[in-house]
């Protein structure tokens, strides 16, 4: 088939099928990020393979393997579909009260369910057809490979160093206090330094492979140690262990407040200058121009400007 036909034969469709199963090398999970049945997917590949002359991909022992034409094809139709959306995005405005779009945003669960309500508040208000995901931050996922493949739109992010081949933007900043049981011992005003090392902490498991958390980093940086007894993979799950124990926990106020109005909790200044907890927005190159993406920027600015611009 002449390299005409083959163009011809290619639709955007056929693009995003193809770069899809290029990156996921499964049809399940290809057909779940396309929101498409497998059959379809796998009709789709069919196509693919008569429009190329190849079978793009072979099945291996883990799933699909590329051929050596399929993985030459991965960058070249990446790139095609990043122009077509920066195409789409210069020349189509965007119209929120219309659209029925999936937005999806991946969050550390420490983040204030306050700050969270209001954003997710101001999307359903404002799109009331459009769809909502937010994931979580954990420990193995990968957010730099999501947002680079659409699989995120929209990262929360508070590393002490944040990734600097992403875009950024300032979204709020809060400081660091000590949470505690109302009936524990050391519930006072405030600790002295001896005081506040010794006492029993619960930590959260690091969040990403190779990162330490704003608490920890600052304590190695300043030669001090903590007393930890336990680890939690769950922030949310802390306030709860620590108001049935004599443990401590040492977090963002606006996320220890928010539990300290229905649990049993008193929150202690904490004897140690700790950095400002500052939260910002990533996003990937791909969308910095997409109007939708930019949208979603702006609601959740908005949220966190509306209702934490007097406390941060």
């Amino acid at each position: 088939m002449s390299g005409k036909k083959t163009w011809e034969a290619l639709d955007v469709q056929h693009l995003r099928v193809l770069y899809t199963l290029l990156s996921e090398r499964n049809v399940s999970r290809a057909a779940r990020r396309l929101n498409l049945s497998q059959p379809a997917v796998s009709i789709a590949l069919k196509r693919l393979r008569e429009i190329f002359g190849d079978p793009l991909l072979v099945r291996s022992r883990n799933g699909m393997t590329p051929t050596d034409i399929g993985e030459s094809l991965h960058q070249p139709v990446k790139s095609a579909l990043d122009q077509l959306e920066s195409i789409v995005a210069h020349n189509s405005a965007f119209d929120p009260q219309q659209t029925t779009r999936t937005f999806n945003v991946a969050t550390p669960d420490y983040l204030s369910p306050e700050l969270l309500r209001d954003f997710m508040v101001n999307v359903r208000q404002k799109a009331p057809d459009a769809q909502l995901v937010l994931h979580s931050l954990g420990y193995r996922y990968d957010y730099d490979q999501g947002l680079e493949n659409g699989e995120l739109d929209l990262v929360v992010g508070n590393w002490s160093e944040p990734p600097g081949h992403l875009r950024m933007t300032p979204l709020l900043d809060d400081e660091i206090v000590c949470m505690m049981r109302n009936g524990h011992t050391m519930a006072k005003d405030s600790l002295t330094l001896d005081e506040y090392l010794a006492l029993d902490h619960l930590a959260p498991t690091p969040y990403a492979v190779g990162q330490r958390g704003v608490i920890d980093t600052f304590l190695k940086k300043e030669k001090l140690k903590r007393n930890v007894v336990a680890r939690v993979p769950y922030f949310q799950l802390a306030p709860y262990l620590v108001a049935e124990s004599d443990m401590v926990f040492t977090g963002s106020r606006l996320f220890s407040e928010h539990y300290a109005r229905f649990l049993p909790l008193k929150l202690v200044s904490v004897p140690i200058q700790f950095p400002r907890m500052h939260y910002y927005l990533l996003w990937h190159d791909r969308t910095h121009h997409s109007s939708d993406c930019r949208w979603l920027r702006d609601q959740f600015l908005l949220a966190a400007r509306d209702r934490f611009v007097g406390q941060s």
